[in-house]
């Protein structure tokens, strides 16, 4: 092996590995005290999720049935669309918000009550976006959006870089 391919083989390595590592390294300042919040931005992508979720659902209901192959790779990509969705809400609400601003009070301490419930009003949001994966009405959104109304109550949604 010539001379200066020894040099760019550890370099392209390397660089593999950082970009392998890239979404974990980008997406994990939340699980450290960085200090860097934004509620509003974490809640308005939900609902943005749960738009995509509703359009998702009214795509699967008009390709039902159809037995064209390209309607049946619509139909599938609408699916997986839906289920990412969802599963984004989901990901949200533990990683983020149960995580790092729901905060534990002791069962004979002050606040018990209201910490109880924030984790039912977050909770609630997670069982809606089970259920928009479970299903194929979009109903279902309806009470979704609702949840996320109710646990919004909880946090100022105003984005904190404004």
């Amino acid at each position: 092996m010539p001379r200066y391919m020894s040099r760019k083989i550890p370099m392209v390595i390397a660089t593999l590995l950082a970009i392998a590592l890239l979404p974990n390294i980008v997406f994990a300042h939340c699980q450290v005290p960085c200090g860097i919040y934004d509620d509003a931005a974490r809640i308005a992508h939900m609902y943005e999720d749960a738009a995509t979720i509703e359009k998702a659902m009214v795509q699967m209901q008009d390709l039902a049935g159809k037995t064209d192959a390209q309607s049946a790779n619509q139909l599938t990509r609408w699916i997986m669309t839906k289920e990412a969705h969802a599963s984004n809400i989901i990901t949200t609400v533990s990683e983020y918000f149960l995580t790092q601003k729901v905060k534990p009070v002791a069962a004979d301490d002050e606040g018990h009550a209201t910490f109880l419930l924030k984790l039912e009003d977050h909770h609630r949001v997670m069982n809606a976006a089970m259920k928009a994966k479970q299903k194929s009405d979009p109903e279902v959104v309806g009470a979704l959006r609702a949840a996320l109304d109710q646990m919004g109550k909880h946090y100022d949604l105003k984005h904190s870089h404004e």
